[in-house]
């Protein structure tokens, strides 16, 4: 039997769209508060993969979550950018006037301040999940509070929209990941997007070499993160997403880059999203 697919956050949230969209609408999911919890399930076998949100287009990289992969050895089998938008919701009746506060994720705050300008009356509180505020808020018919959360959480909870699209720049997008404990074994002519990590000596030249050396071999840096080793002050690793056409090219700057680089590692083999 196929097990559900850890998500963070409960249904109706961003993570639970993207289980629907990348593996089937009716997908089953374990619903986590946090990605620990979420990693946690996968660890031990409750589930076979989880869904996890790497950047957002206005916010940047969630940092925690490149060293949960790394920590773990998890594999990234595959990814989804989901377009994001930010409704207000509450309980049928209620107003922009009516409403004094709005209960959210702090992303979704930060990502919709702008919108709030227009009514000082209303105080921002932070939450754990966009959806889990707008379940709260039914369940409880909870008056004079909102929810930022998506229109797939309105529908499930019950709630009507007050405003729909109110993040401050309109497209808004998150690259969300497919993590197992293992490879997914893609046949290497779908392959053309890999992640990678690794360690460079701390001298002059040292990142240059090797980025030079994913050019001369065909590869298009997408993505590049660095993220401090703490055991050892002002050391750095460096995660690489890295796209290609040909996956021989991939295979020839990968001989080269791990003889070079320090720690190198493959996070994951699969194929570009954006193509």
């Amino acid at each position: 039997m196929k097990k559900p697919i850890a998500i963070q956050g409960i249904k109706g949230s961003f993570h639970h769209e993207v289980a629907q969209k990348y593996f089937s609408s009716t997908a089953e999911v374990i619903e986590c508060m946090s990605f620990d919890s979420a990693v946690e399930n996968l660890l031990q076998g409750q589930t076979d993969s989880m869904v996890m949100a790497l950047e957002n287009s206005i916010a940047g990289s969630i940092i925690p979550n490149y060293a949960l992969i790394d920590t773990h050895n998890l594999s990234v089998v595959g990814e989804y950018y989901l377009d994001i938008q930010h409704n207000l919701l509450a309980l049928e009746g209620e107003s922009l006037e009516t409403i004094n506060e709005v209960h959210s994720h702090p992303m979704a705050l930060l990502q919709c301040k702008t919108f709030f300008k227009d009514f000082p009356h209303i105080k921002l509180v932070e939450a754990k999940d966009t959806a889990d505020v707008a379940k709260q808020i039914a369940k409880h018919q909870s008056r004079g509070i909102a929810a930022i959360a998506s229109k797939n959480a309105a529908i499930l909870y019950g709630l009507d929209i007050l405003a729909e699209s109110i993040q401050t720049i309109k497209h808004n997008e998150t690259r969300f990941v497919i993590v197992m404990r293992e490879n997914a074994n893609l046949e290497k002519n779908g392959i053309n997007k890999v992640s990678l990590k690794f360690e460079l000596d701390h001298k002059r030249g040292s990142l240059a070499t090797i980025l030079n050396v994913m050019s001369d071999c065909k590869l298009n840096l997408t993505k590049i993160q660095s993220l401090p080793k703490i055991e050892t002050p002002w050391k750095y690793a460096f995660f690489v997403d890295v796209t290609f056409d040909d996956y021989k090219d991939y295979q020839k700057a990968y001989a080269i880059m791990q003889i070079m680089a320090q720690n190198f590692k493959v996070l994951g083999e699969y194929k570009n999203a954006k193509t």
